[in-house]
């Protein structure tokens, strides 16, 4: 116990001496974002030390989240679902019924060319059908304004909604990917899973009436309660307070901005991880690890395996969900060309095994200690190459070692995850 204090301390160390050294600013914008990194790791912490689920579509997961905050806090707009938004719930209406109506069919069906037939005219005929109405929809749409809207928009609920709007999106989308993918190996199931996340970023990419694709969703609503910064620099009494404290009114609005989501990140990091320990050492929890261990004697108990990976990779996959949707909150902007395997999936990866898989609190520490080697070697990388390289003259040489000195996170994650795995390969915080 002693010793994860110590560690913990440690990590709020780091933090602590990068505000004093660089920027308060800085600091709890790390902090922030490794946050809610910490509770993506908790998230693959419940599927993989659980369980023992190698999940590798991380991102696809946080990306559903994201637009998640999209469908629920920005403004719907109207000329666009005048112009083909029945038409498009029509086709998404009759895509999923041709679905339901082929399994419904396969299953009823006895075997033979009579199902197999049967079961591919739905499919097609379906498929054509959900086309006529989708694509004049979807065309229609995304004519509206393109520059500024080309989408239907949201609801226009608040922002802080969409956070578990967003847990839900990806739990669905888990159950969807589960029933298809978890009768797979492991490895098959980590190939699977990667791919299906690159599925949903392409859709987010390509599919502008849903979130304008790369065309991106920026200025979206904040949750309540933060504060626009704007807002805290019209605010008399706010600007004398910062004064008298010796505070720049711009750089104190930032900072109380940024304690907000602090206090909010914080307030769901501890919620996740009390009941990710309550579940752990709960019967059912004892159950996972023993299926974990040995499928085959806990199927030989009587143990549906296969079910309880499908609940276990839903619940895992509902937190991705809920840490995207905050993440998206925070940046005020959807961008799907942002979600990429190394920062929302490796990553991720990383700060699991390097605080320690099966430990709910060794997954907290790997996220805010990889979080802030991730963030801090981008800024400090720099000034830390020109002081290797200050003997060299100046040149191309000396300007491209400055220039990808930011890329040393990369090599930093290595060594890390390498000195981890030598000298404590169970993690910081091992599994009891």
């Amino acid at each position: 116990m002693n010793r994860n204090l110590a560690l913990f301390a440690g990590v709020a160390l780091l933090f602590v001496l990068t505000g004093v050294f660089q920027s308060w600013n800085l600091a709890l914008s790390i902090l922030n974002l490794s946050l809610i990194s910490a509770i993506m790791a908790l998230g693959v912490n419940i599927q993989w030390g659980y369980a023992g689920l190698f999940n590798t579509g991380i991102m696809g997961f946080a990306a559903l989240g994201g637009l998640a905050v999209v469908l629920v806090s920005t403004q719907p707009v109207v000329e666009g679902w005048q112009a083909g938004g029945t038409g498009i719930l029509a086709g998404l209406f009759l895509g999923a019924a041709s679905i339901a109506a082929a399994i419904f069919a396969y299953n009823r069906l006895p075997k033979g060319r009579v199902r197999t037939w049967g079961t591919l005219a739905i499919v097609v005929g379906g498929f054509f059908l959900f086309r006529a109405v989708f694509d004049p929809a979807v065309t229609a749409v995304e004519a509206f304004n393109p520059a500024t809207a080309g989408n239907l928009g949201g609801l226009g609920l608040p922002a802080t909604l969409a956070w578990p709007v967003g847990g839900l999106l990806a739990a669905g989308a888990a159950w969807a990917i589960g029933k298809i993918a978890l009768g797979l190996r492991s490895d098959y199931l980590a190939i699977a899973t990667l791919g299906i996340a690159e599925i949903v970023i392409a859709v987010m990419k390509n599919e502008d009436w849903l979130a304008r694709g790369v065309k991106n969703i920026i200025d979206m609503p904040r949750p309540w309660p933060v504060p626009y910064e704007v807002q805290l620099q019209q605010s008399a009494g706010f600007v004398d307070w910062a004064t008298r404290w010796g505070f720049d009114p711009a750089t104190a609005s930032s900072i109380v901005v940024k304690l907000c989501y602090v206090a909010m990140f914080g307030a769901v990091l501890l919620a996740v991880i009390w009941l990710s320990e309550r579940a752990l050492n709960s019967p059912w929890g004892r159950m996972m690890r023993a299926i974990r261990d040995n499928e085959v004697s806990a199927a030989a108990m009587g143990k549906n395996v296969t079910r309880r990976h499908l609940q276990v990779f839903i619940l895992g996959s509902a937190v991705v969900g809920i840490a995207g949707a905050m993440y998206t909150s925070m940046n005020g902007m959807l961008a799907p060309g942002e979600y990429n395997p190394l920062r929302f999936t490796f990553l991720i990866w990383v700060m699991v095994i390097v605080g320690g898989s099966g430990n709910n609190w060794g997954a907290v520490l790997g996220g805010l200690l990889i979080g802030w080697l991730w963030l801090i070697v981008e800024s400090v990388g720099p000034a830390v190459m020109g002081a290797l390289v200050a003997g060299l003259s100046d040149g191309p040489l000396k300007t491209h070692l400055i220039d990808a000195a930011q890329h040393m996170r990369l090599l930093t994650m290595g060594v890390v995850l390498l000195l981890v795995l030598r000298f404590s390969p169970r993690g910081l915080i091992p599994e009891k």
